[in-house]
């Protein structure tokens, strides 16, 4: 684990350079700067575990600053210790006041520095990983099911939990591929460390390598100050690449460069970076058949590639349905107040028939529209706004069509056609009833030649 880093804020010389010293002694990374917003620009710049932050500067002086450094996000937002040469009581409460640790005076020891900043630093190791133990219950619940596939998943992670090689995870879209990567992240030896995530399909080709890498102020239009990049926040922790087959080849090439040096440059830098990232990537396609397209660096492949993981679709673990549905049924009564909510085995049985090409994200949807919009604490077969028309369109499929491939595509595509009909060409409806995201739908229906008149 890096040594944490601290950012020492004083107008005097001769101070930055002593405690630089001394906290360098100590183990820690240090960097100085003489003014409030040259310490605003250093922390937009690269993240800080802790600010000692003088209250006499030019221009903005302290306090000021530390009103700026607690609008940060959480997750960036460094603890800050207030120093001060002309403290008063009326100060160190305004800077409590305002979110500071703790205050000390000049002339300073080296002890009482010491022991401030160690103290500091583990308040907020503790409350971001508090944060982060919080987040992770409420957005990312256990790996369940008890089929053949799910019990094979749950031992392959069991297996490679000590690892730190590269991951790669395939599966259909709405599998839970991004919740595998969170039981990877959660039972690896980074799991007190950040899980960084990068929709790799929703953020445009021009953005995406100022998403990754950070940027510079002034480095292209738009850019009007430093930004960290996602590689940078995953320091030390894990950097979950979604839907790495969207990436362009460009960045294709700054992720492998990256991946083997750890090392990066932000866009309009001239020094490179060094992080010490573990990277778990996603996709919901074939990357060799991409790879023979021309459309993915097979050199990448094989660096994200050490480690597959396959995530099975819904339909080939049917057994796991029960267990799936009584589960979100009371995740939603629970969030919405409603009472308990049983189904019938006939209802069971028509989850079951169900094709799920929206996979667990489709069924998620579904109940909780079921806990929407049904009063009654039994849901039977009637209650499932599933239509049987579009469980047929499977049974018929393989009479009219030859290869797989053809079968999964027309099924595909009179599905999607059923679903626009049903929301009279709302796409971002359609998205929701699909169990997938409206920029994947886009593409799906270009692919299968829907236009979305139709």
């Amino acid at each position: 684990m890096k040594p944490p880093r601290i950012l020492i804020v004083d107008d005097e010389p001769l101070i930055r350079q002593s405690l630089a010293g001394v906290l360098q002694d100590e183990g820690y990374q240090t960097h100085a700067v003489a003014t409030g917003e040259e310490c605003c620009e250093e922390l937009n710049r690269s993240p800080f575990a802790l600010v000692l932050l003088d209250v006499w500067l030019p221009g903005m002086d302290g306090l000021e600053t530390l009103a700026r450094i607690q609008e940060r996000p959480f997750a960036d937002r460094p603890v800050v210790v207030i120093i001060s040469g002309h403290g008063t009581i009326e100060t160190a409460v305004k800077a409590t006041k305002l979110g500071a640790f703790d205050f000390i005076e000049k002339p300073l020891t080296i002890e009482k520095v010491s022991v401030v900043v160690k103290n500091a630093i583990q308040q907020h190791r503790l409350e971001l990983e508090l944060e982060r133990f919080k987040e992770n219950g409420r957005a990312h619940p256990q790996i369940i099911g008890e089929s053949v596939p799910m019990k094979a998943l749950r031992q392959q992670l069991a297996l490679m939990s000590a690892t730190n090689g590269r991951v790669l995870i395939y599966g259909e879209s709405g599998t839970g591929k991004e919740l595998v990567a969170h039981a990877i992240h959660a039972s690896s030896a980074r799991a007190s460390e950040p899980f960084v995530e990068v929709n790799c399909a929703a953020i445009p080709e021009d953005l995406i390598e100022s998403e990754l890498f950070g940027h510079r102020k002034g480095s292209f239009a738009g850019a009007l100050e430093d930004k960290i990049g996602k590689l940078q926040k995953a320091d030390s922790g894990t950097l979950f690449l979604d839907e790495v087959g969207d990436m362009s080849l460009k960045t294709q090439a700054k992720v492998l460069r990256s991946l083997d040096e750890q090392r990066f440059e932000p866009v309009g830098a001239a020094t490179s970076i060094q992080v010490d990232v573990r990277v778990v990537a996603a996709t919901n396609k074939n990357l060799e058949e991409e790879i023979e397209r021309g459309n993915f660096r097979e050199d990448l492949f094989y660096r994200l590639n050490v480690i597959p993981f396959y995530v099975p679709p819904l339909r080939q673990r049917i057994e796991d349905i029960p267990l799936l549905a009584d589960h979100f049924l009371r995740e939603f009564t629970m969030a919405y107040g409603r009472k308990p909510k049983e189904l019938t085995p006939e209802a069971y049985q028509v989850l079951q028939e169900h094709r799920w090409p929206g996979n667990v994200r489709e069924l998620r949807n579904l109940m909780e529209r079921i806990v929407i919009m049904n009063p009654q604490v039994r849901i039977d077969a009637r209650h499932i706004p599933l239509s049987t028309q579009k469980r047929a369109v499977f049974e018929r499929m393989p009479e009219r069509f030859g290869s797989l491939h053809e079968v999964r595509a027309a099924a595909e595509r009179e599905y999607i056609l059923k679903t626009l009909d049903e929301t009279k060409g709302n796409v971002t409806r359609t998205a929701e009833l699909l169990g997938l995201e409206r920029s994947n739908l886009y593409r799906k229906m270009k692919t299968l030649g829907i236009a979305p008149k139709e």
